[in-house]
């Protein structure tokens, strides 16, 4: 028998740090386009005695505009922006961002957390399991909306509401992004929750269940068909829950894609629809996939 697919992708969470070491930011040319910035310097995350590296994408007209502008936050950020600092390819957001801001569909600022490498997996989980350890999501998700977030509605023209305001992850930050919708109800009115690895964490469905998430709310679930044995299966137990607790059909996306596996190749050419979905006007048709 043939080592089952969920364990491969165990492995590869858990060598997210020799993966980064591997690739050196050195050895490969930037990507990364003008409105990329580092923040600097890096942040101090309450309650985990640790720094953090955020990385920031403003819209092309950013300068000139005298606008403000709904906010994405998302984690992972060394995939997001830059092949440099990507250990597995990049989501190359700002390239999809920059296409839609000139296309006039969409304008967004996205505000990239870096993961934590050998800590990716306790931090982006608010669940602790004897095999990933003592889980830090809880801490991780304030230090973003008790440090990071403040810090970037006072230096940048954001809409600092909750109408306007998303988070988006894969893997862990699918998790972690499914997590913070429910748990800061107030902050974030919008979810994209990518290749959520809720078998790391199954307390999550007793969770979403007790802690309903508000009924305005938009949560846009993707999955990839060949991204291991029971993803799928997790994935649409979760979707059928949301519809259990009441959730409005029309705020709620659930798609499966038929061969896609769990990479950035498949996030990135995802990311447009979704962010689209996500920040759509009320007023705007949004029909979504049934569970």
């Amino acid at each position: 028998m043939t080592k089952p697919l969920l364990a491969l992708i165990a492995g590869a969470l858990l060598s997210v740090s020799a993966m980064a070491a591997d690739n050196a930011p050195a050895a490969r040319a930037s990507t990364a386009l003008p409105g990329v910035k580092l923040l600097a310097p890096e942040l101090d995350m309450p309650g985990l005695e640790r720094k953090r590296q955020v990385r920031l994408y403003l819209p092309p007209g950013y300068a000139t505009s005298g606008k403000r502008y709904p906010v994405l936050y998302m984690h992972d950020a060394q995939n997001l922006f830059d092949n440099a600092t990507s250990y597995a390819g990049e989501w190359k957001v700002d390239e999809t961002m920059d296409a839609l801001s000139k296309s006039g569909q969409l304008e967004l600022i996205v505000v990239g957390i870096d993961n934590g490498q050998a800590r990716r997996m306790t931090e982006l989980s608010a669940w602790s399991s004897p095999r990933f350890g003592n889980a830090e999501g809880e801490q991780y998700m304030d230090f973003i909306v008790k440090v990071v977030k403040p810090l970037i509605d006072k230096d940048y023209r954001t809409l600092p509401d909750r109408a306007n305001t998303a988070v988006m992850g894969s893997s862990m930050g699918g998790l972690i992004s499914h997590y913070a919708i429910n748990q800061y109800p107030d902050v974030f009115s919008k979810a994209g929750v990518f290749s959520p690895a809720y078998w790391t964490a199954m307390p999550v469905y007793d969770f979403v269940a007790a802690k309903q998430v508000p009924k305005d709310a938009r949560v846009y679930m993707l999955m990839g068909g060949e991204e291991g044995e029971s993803m799928v299966p997790d994935a649409q137990r979760m979707a059928a829950l949301l519809a259990k607790t009441g959730h409005p059909a029309n705020n709620l996306t659930f798609k499966v894609v038929p061969g896609a596996k769990h990479n950035e190749g498949f996030w990135s050419g995802e990311f447009r629809e979704a962010v689209l979905w996500m920040f759509a006007p009320k007023s705007a048709s949004m029909a979504s996939a049934k569970p």
